[in-house]
């Protein structure tokens, strides 16, 4: 089969989906990339693939660019002769289906979380909501990241519940993101890993460092991630300048390869709002890392509470605070057990082959589809 797979960024394919892309390769299917082009398109070629460029703003709600999206896939896939498309994130999910139906291509979407335009509610969420309804009865199967993601949509009759699934969001490769043996620090040091967004809880991690020290506790707090300014939705670079020079927060800005990041932290956190299923807590997890991440949608499938880190309460960096408080409090065998729990965890229900083998149990049954069409049709 030729398999096209469409994101809104190259980066995104190369570093969620090589894994995936490795086993169709494998099993001898043909690989076709289709995202705007950047620094990362020469890696995903070097997997093997096919790459075709296709422009997409992935924060612009325009209608007229927009349609011209479904345009240019639709070109996209034709060109490629594509015999089935895999959709990622909320444009290719809804326009690339439309450009699939078109051309009589069968897709497999993957709500790879909500976002903001579940968590805000304005003009733009609710065109977003009618297009989730109109577009999400087209694929022939839709993956989400969290049963949560799954319940909402089929509650609001965006889709039908029989073509959906739940995965253990990307996945993770066990055998890079594996526990490191490195010694507690002597000051303990926390790290968020996001895009610098106010929606990621950034500004409940900085309050509950402040609230931290001030009763004395000299841990390090750091962040890790992309700056996104855009349109008051991310943390303005001048903003986080300010919370370094007040000796807040170390930022580390971004990296290729967070591991050697990662493996020196004692604890990862993620006070998001709302996820998927976070890949930044699946790899701390497979670091054997204990992990604090707020009680929503899919963050909260990280972490068992109390068995490999904590869970706090949404937009409240008072409990956020405690619960640092409580692990840093922890001694050096809890800790670690905290720790080795989370690599269980990672082992049981994140591992990629989990994804890996429901990708192709799905693109099997659409093999089969026309065949039993045919079969039908004879009798």
């Amino acid at each position: 089969m030729r398999i096209g797979i469409v994101i809104n960024a190259a980066w995104n394919i190369y570093n969620f989906r090589s894994g995936l892309i490795e086993s169709f390769i494998q099993s001898g299917h043909q690989v076709v990339a289709i995202a705007p082009q950047d620094q990362y398109t020469e890696r995903i070629v070097n997997l093997g693939c096919e790459f075709i460029a296709v422009p997409m703003d992935s924060k612009g709600s325009n209608p007229l660019r927009d349609t011209k999206l479904v345009w240019d896939l639709y070109q996209a896939y034709r060109r490629a002769e594509l015999d089935v498309v895999l959709h990622y994130t909320i444009k290719p999910n809804i326009y690339g289906t439309l450009a699939a139906k078109m051309l009589g291509i069968p897709c497999i979407n993957n709500v790879t979380g909500l976002g903001t335009v579940f968590i805000r509610s304005n003009f733009t969420s609710w065109v977003a909501h009618q297009l989730y309804r109109a577009v999400f009865r087209l694929p022939e199967a839709v993956f989400f990241q969290n049963k949560d993601d799954r319940q909402l949509f089929i509650e609001r009759n965006f889709v039908r519940q029989h073509i959906t699934d739940v995965l253990p969001g990307s996945g993770v490769d066990l055998s890079r993101f594996k526990p490191r043996e490195t010694p507690r620090n002597h000051r303990f040091t926390f790290l968020l890993v996001a895009r610098m967004l106010y929606d990621k809880g950034i500004l409940e991690y900085i309050e509950a460092a402040r609230l931290l020290q001030a009763q004395g506790l000299m841990a390090r707090f750091q962040l890790l991630g992309k700056v996104e300014p855009d349109k008051g939705l991310g943390v303005p670079q001048e903003t986080l300048d300010g919370w370094v020079r007040e000796g807040l927060v170390e930022y580390l800005g971004t990296s290729d390869d967070v591991v050697p990041i990662m493996e020196k932290a004692d604890c990862v956190i993620l006070p998001s709002y709302r996820e998927g299923t976070p890949r930044t807590l699946l790899e701390a997890a497979s670091m054997g890392k204990p992990i604090i991440a707020t009680n929503v949608p899919g963050c909260r499938d990280t972490v068992e509470h109390g068995f490999n880190g904590f869970l706090c309460n949404v937009k409240d960096p008072h409990d956020l605070a405690k619960k640092m408080e409580d692990i840093m409090h922890l001694g050096e065998q809890p800790l670690r057990r905290m720790g080795q729990n989370s690599r269980q965890l990672a082992v049981d229900r994140f591992d990629q082959k989990i994804i890996i083998r429901k990708y192709q149990a799905a693109l099997r049954s659409l093999m089969a589809a026309p065949a039993l069409r045919e079969e039908l049709a004879v009798a």
